[in-house]
C-alpha cells in the first residue's frame, strides 16, 4: 500500500508540476500577437493605374440609311478597302429616277422658250432698227417737202405760179406729216414688241433657273438612295443583305445601318478609368496594351484623348445626362494610341491598358499592406489614464488627429512610426521619410495591422505570410517525385485527388498531384519556389532545395 500509495503520490506531484508549468509558459506569452513581416528596400517603382475597354478606330463612321427603301445591291464585302467617294450600296429608286427624268423633260422645254424668247427678241431688235431708219426717211421727206410747200407760198404771194400748183405742195407737205407720225407709231410699236419679247424670255430663263433647282432637288433624291463612302477605310460591319428594306430614323428611333467603314490608319484602345485614378493620367503618357484575343503579346502605346465628362459605370450614360442624382461609381473615358498595331487587330477586341503614370528609380519602398493608420491619442495613450481628468475640447481634438504610419519591429515589440508616402506601385508604395532602408515592418495580417497597439509585444511568425502572398506556392518540404516517366511530379503531406481548375487557364492538374487546402483556390497549382526537376534515381536533397527554389519559376502541370 506503501508503495501504491508513493506511486499515486509522485504521479499527482509530477502532473502538478506539468501543469504549472505550461500555465507559466502560457502566462508568459499572455498578450504577444504574432505578426508576419517584411522588409523596407530600394528598387524602382512604377505607379500603374489599369482599365479595361475595346479597341476601336480612331476614325469610324456608320453608314445609315437617309431614305426609306428596298437595297437592291450591295457593292462591297465585310473586309474590303473602300475609296472616299466609292459607291457602296444601292436602294430601289424607281420613283427619284423617274422624277429626274421629267424634271430633265421640263429643264428641256424651259430652255427651248427661252431660246424661242431669244430669237423673238433678236428680231424685234431688227425690226426696231428698220423702222428707226423709216422714220428718219420720213424726217428727211418731211423736210423737203416742208421747204417746197414754203416756197410756193412766197411765189404764190407774187403771182408767179398757178393756185394748183400751191395746192399740190400743201398736199404733199401734209401728206408728209402724215408718214412721218405713221412711221414714228409704227416704231413705238416695234418698241413695245420688243420690251414683251425681252420679258418672255426673261421668263423663260427664271424658268430654267427654276427646273434647274428642282432637278438638283431631284438628284439630291436619288442620290440618297446611293451609300457612298465618306472616307478611305476598311468595311469593318456589314449587318443588312440584299433585299432588305431600309428605313431612315426618327426622332428617338434609330435608322437602319447598312455598314461601318473604319480608318484602320490609327488604331487606339477606348477604356474606362475609375475617377480616382483619372486625375493621375495625362496625354502622352506611355501604356502597355493587352488584347485577350491575342496572349501572350504586350502592345505600347500612348494617352492621345481623355474625357472631361463623368460616365455613370451602371447605364454607361454621362452624369450630365443623368436627371438622378447618384452616388455610384463613375468613370472616365481614355483613349489610347496604339504604337504598332498588329494586322490581325479587330476593332471590338476586348483589352486592358496599364497607364505608367508615374516612375521613381532606387527609392525606398515598403509593401501597401503594412501602410495603416492611428489616432494620436491611441499612440500617446500609456494605459493609467483612468484618473486623469477628462481632456479640453481643443486637445480632445488633437488627439483625435489620424496618423499615417507602419509598425516597425523593435526587438521583442512593434513601434508605429509615422511616414509620408509618394508613389503607389502594384503592391508597394514610395517611403518618402520615416523609415530606413532595411527596417523590418509588420505586414500582416491584415486584421493584426488593424487592431495592433503601438508597443506591442510580438512574435513574428513568416511561415503563413508567403502561402498568402501566393496561396498555390509549394513549400521546400514537398518531396520531389521525380520519376522517369514524370519529371514534374510533386508529393505533399496531405493527399488531395482534386481538380485544380485556373479562372484563366481552366484545369490545370490532377490525379498524381498531392497538395493542402491551399492549393484549392484558383490560380497556378505550382509556383516559386519550385524544385528544379531532378535526374530519376537522385536522392532528394534538403540543402540543395533553397538554391534550386530561387531558380524556378511559374510552372503549369499539364491538363490532363
Amino acid at each position: 500500500m506503501k508503495l501504491k500509495w508513493k506511486i499515486v503520490i509522485g504521479v499527482i506531484v509530477f502532473a502538478a508540476i506539468g501543469g504549472g508549468t505550461f500555465a507559466g509558459i502560457r502566462y508568459s506569452k499572455r498578450g504577444i500577437v504574432p505578426v508576419q513581416t517584411g522588409r523596407v528596400m530600394r528598387q524602382d517603382l512604377a505607379a500603374i493605374v489599369t482599365a479595361s475597354g475595346e479597341i476601336k478606330p480612331r476614325n469610324y463612321v456608320n453608314i445609315g440609311a437617309n431614305s426609306i427603301g428596298r437595297i437592291t445591291e450591295i457593292l462591297v464585302k465585310e473586309g474590303d478597302r473602300v475609296r472616299k467617294g466609292q459607291l457602296l450600296a444601292k436602294l430601289e429608286s424607281i420613283q427619284p429616277q423617274a422624277d429626274v427624268s421629267a424634271q430633265n423633260a421640263a429643264l428641256s422645254a424651259a430652255q427651248a422658250d427661252s431660246a424661242g424668247s431669244e430669237a423673238a427678241v433678236k428680231a424685234a431688235d431688227d425690226n426696231l432698227l428698220t423702222l428707226q431708219a423709216s422714220v428718219e426717211r420720213a424726217q428727211a421727206d418731211l423736210e423737203r417737202t416742208k421747204v417746197d410747200f414754203e416756197r410756193a407760198g412766197e411765189l404764190i404771194k407774187s403771182k408767179l405760179i398757178a393756185q394748183q400748183e400751191y395746192d399740190q405742195k400743201k398736199t404733199l407737205f401734209d401728206a408728209q406729216r402724215a408718214a412721218v407720225r405713221e412711221a414714228e407709231t409704227r416704231l413705238a410699236g416695234a418698241r413695245a414688241s420688243r420690251e414683251q419679247a425681252a420679258a418672255q424670255l426673261g421668263g423663260a430663263q427664271k424658268r430654267i433657273a427654276q427646273n434647274q433647282a428642282m432637278l438638283t432637288r431631284l438628284n439630291d433624291v436619288l442620290e440618297k438612295h446611293y451609300s457612298i463612302a465618306p472616307l478611305d477605310g476598311v468595311v469593318t460591319n456589314l449587318p443588312m443583305r440584299v433585299g432588305e428594306t431600309a428605313v431612315t430614323g426618327i426622332q428617338n428611333t434609330p435608322g437602319s445601318l447598312i455598314m461601318t467603314i473604319a480608318d484602320m490608319s490609327l488604331i487606339t484602345a477606348e477604356v474606362k478609368v475609375d475617377e480616382t485614378d483619372i486625375v493621375n493620367v495625362t496625354l502622352d503618357q506611355k501604356a502597355d496594351i493587352t488584347i485577350d484575343a491575342i496572349p501572350n503579346r504586350v502592345f505600347k502605346g500612348h494617352v492621345i484623348e481623355i474625357g472631361n465628362t463623368a460616365i455613370l459605370r451602371s447605364t454607361g450614360l454621362a452624369a450630365s445626362q443623368s436627371t438622378i442624382s447618384s452616388q455610384e461609381a463613375k468613370d472616365f473615358k481614355v483613349v489610347i494610341a496604339l504604337d504598332n498595331p498588329p494586322d490581325e487587330i479587330r476593332p471590338g477586341l476586348s483589352c486592358t491598358s496599364k497607364v505608367t503614370t508615374a516612375t521613381r528609380r532606387n527609392v525606398l519602398t515598403a509593401p501597401i499592406q503594412a501602410l495603416t493608420v492611428r489616432q494620436k491619442g491611441d499612440l500617446e495613450s500609456n494605459g493609467d489614464s483612468k484618473g486623469a481628468p477628462p481632456p479640453s475640447a481643443d486637445k480632445a481634438k488633437a488627439l483625435k488627429e489620424e496618423i499615417q504610419g507602419v509598425f516597425v519591429i523593435d526587438g521583442e515589440k512593434a513601434v508605429f512610426r509615422k511616414v509620408e508616402t509618394g508613389i503607389t506601385g502594384a503592391i508597394d508604395i514610395e517611403i518618402l521619410s520615416g523609415l530606413n532602408e532595411g527596417d523590418q515592418i509588420v505586414t500582416g495580417s491584415f486584421k493584426v495591422i488593424r487592431t495592433l497597439r503601438n508597443q506591442a509585444k510580438i512574435k513574428v511568425d513568416n511561415t503563413q505570410a508567403r502561402r498568402d502572398r501566393d496561396p498555390h506556392v509549394r513549400s521546400l518540404e514537398d518531396l520531389h517525385h521525380g520519376g522517369p516517366g514524370d519529371q514534374r511530379g510533386f508529393r505533399r503531406r496531405h493527399r488531395d485527388q482534386a481538380r485544380r481548375v485556373c479562372g484563366h487557364h481552366g484545369t490545370v492538374g490532377f490525379g498524381e498531384i498531392h497538395s493542402d487546402e491551399s492549393d484549392r483556390l484558383p490560380g497556378y497549382a505550382v509556383a516559386r519556389p519550385v524544385l528544379h526537376q531532378r535526374p530519376a534515381g537522385q536522392r532528394y536533397d534538403r540543402r540543395r532545395a533553397g538554391e534550386d527554389s530561387q531558380q524556378g519559376d511559374r510552372i503549369r502541370i499539364p491538363d490532363i
